[in-house]
């Protein structure tokens, strides 16, 4: 390739995204995703670097299939590919929403759902979304039975709380330390109100610890506030609201009889980082058997972008 063709790529190199706002009352609050529709079938190598130059905390790829209410899936975070996350599904379930209000003869008109299917590897996610009739939309998503590890010793809350920059007396004496998962593993920490606002990764093998107790992430969690918070393992990037472990929180908050099964959960997520968010959850079952969880949030689609070429394989 000479330099002239490097500053005028082809316009078949080309491709677009949508910026979606997930967990928002409107745009520019809740949780960001980068949502492409049909982009050129790159390497994992590349799709992370197109992770990284757009510069949100994940990104989600969706090409279409036979069914024209399914797609092959892959989420990226700025260091590695997930297999499972909450937000860009749903952002991604009103992209598609969107789409299909231009493509389909009659639309489709506000109030009424409309099914999706994310395939992620083996895992096949469900979302629904419905047009507000505002340019919002409202998405649920299917998290499924929850699995939950057993609690930990007093020795290693002691340890969690140090990691988390906390003193043992943060953490709620009622409630334990343990892993829930619908997808991924988070260690849930029970902390008070004052606890949630000092807590911070203080230690470079925080992921050392975590896999301790059989977990991957963790959530520090108020459970007498509602209110959650969430970083990447190494401390550097704190999470706006994570939908992954949305539905976990509830289902232990249900298991641990801090919140009834068959109401909403509605956990706050992402005032420390000026970015306030609501996650809504329904479980379903009995605190002893959790059979079903069911993330809901609202999306707001605020922005286009195009990316000129593709990365270099």
């Amino acid at each position: 390739m000479n330099a002239a063709d490097d500053e005028h790529p082809p316009a078949s190199s080309a491709f677009g995204f949508r910026l979606a706002d997930v967990f928002a009352a409107s745009s520019y609050q809740g949780n960001g995703v980068a949502v492409f529709v049909d982009p050129p079938r790159l390497t994992a190598g590349q799709l992370q670097a197109v992770t990284v130059e757009v510069r949100q905390f994940e990104s989600i790829y969706l090409w279409p299939t036979q069914d024209d209410r399914a797609f092959d899936t892959r989420i990226f975070v700025t260091d590695r590919e997930l297999p499972f996350a909450g937000h860009p599904i749903l952002g991604a379930a009103a992209v598609a929403h969107e789409r299909l209000l231009f493509t389909e003869p009659t639309g489709v008109p506000a109030g009424e759902p409309v099914e999706w299917t994310f395939r992620l590897g083996t895992r096949a996610v469900i979302a629904r979304s419905v047009a507000d009739g505002e340019g919002g939309f409202d998405i649920e998503t299917e998290q499924g039975r929850p699995s939950l590890g057993q609690p930990m010793p007093d020795s290693y809350r002691e340890r969690i709380a140090a990691a988390l920059h906390l003193e043992l007396g943060d953490l709620d004496p009622e409630l334990p330390v343990h892993w829930v998962s619908t997808g991924l593993k988070y260690l849930m920490v029970p902390v008070s109100g004052a606890g949630l606002a000092r807590a911070r990764i203080t230690i470079p093998d925080f992921e050392e610890l975590l896999g301790e107790a059989g977990a991957e992430l963790a959530y520090v969690l108020d459970a007498d506030g509602l209110e959650g918070r969430n970083w990447v393992n190494d401390g550097s990037v704190e999470d706006i609201a994570t939908g992954s472990a949305a539905g976990p929180a509830a289902a232990y908050l249900v298991r641990h009889g801090r919140a009834t099964a068959g109401s909403t959960v509605s956990l706050s997520q992402g005032r420390f980082v000026g970015r306030p968010s609501t996650l809504r959850v329904d479980v379903s079952g009995r605190p002893d058997d959790i059979t079903r969880v069911v993330l809901h949030g609202h999306v707001c689609l605020t922005g286009t972008g195009t990316l000129d070429r593709t990365p270099r394989p």
